[in-house]
């Protein structure tokens, strides 16, 4: 329940920011800035949180710095096809769990898996590991070549 909620959370929060930026001109700001509002801003953009394909392929062209593209698929769904520049972390090896404690918690990830499921569970593991900003792609892979983006097979 907590993972759900915590998702709608954050498509509450992407929601905010997106219709803040979709105003035609800004409007003079007559009071101080709403607490919830400001917070719920900074969510969308840091800490544990879920993205479109669209959002995820804005991350990786313009990435922050040290972004990390993590794949959570097998070698042979990797070798099918994944997003340029990603680094592959099996989530069934038996030492899933040590491989991404052993990951940097300080940078960014963009994480994806096939279909959302295996990357679900990765982010509530990052988030207890302490990880401070992971981007989970809504519906994997599949939700990224849906919406026509583009993979390597390299």
């Amino acid at each position: 329940m907590r993972k759900h909620t915590s998702r709608l959370a954050t498509s509450a929060a992407v929601a905010v920011v997106l219709a803040a930026g979709c105003g035609s001109s800004p409007e003079p700001a007559t009071e101080a800035a709403d607490p919830i509002e400001t917070e719920a801003a900074a969510d969308a953009t840091s800490g544990v949180r879920l993205l479109t394909a669209q959002e995820g392929a804005a991350v990786q062209s313009n990435p922050p710095t040290d972004l990390v593209i993590l794949d959570v698929r097998t070698p042979e769904e990797f070798a099918e096809g994944h997003l340029e520049g990603a680094v592959m972390i099996d989530f069934y090896r038996n030492d899933f769990a040590e491989q991404l404690a052993d990951l940097d918690p300080d940078v960014p990830y963009l994480l994806y898996c096939r279909s959302g499921n295996r990357s679900g569970q990765t982010t509530a593991m990052m988030e207890q590991l302490g990880f401070s900003d992971v981007a989970d792609i809504d519906g994997g892979i599949l939700s990224w070549t849906e919406a026509g983006l583009p993979t390597v097979t390299e």
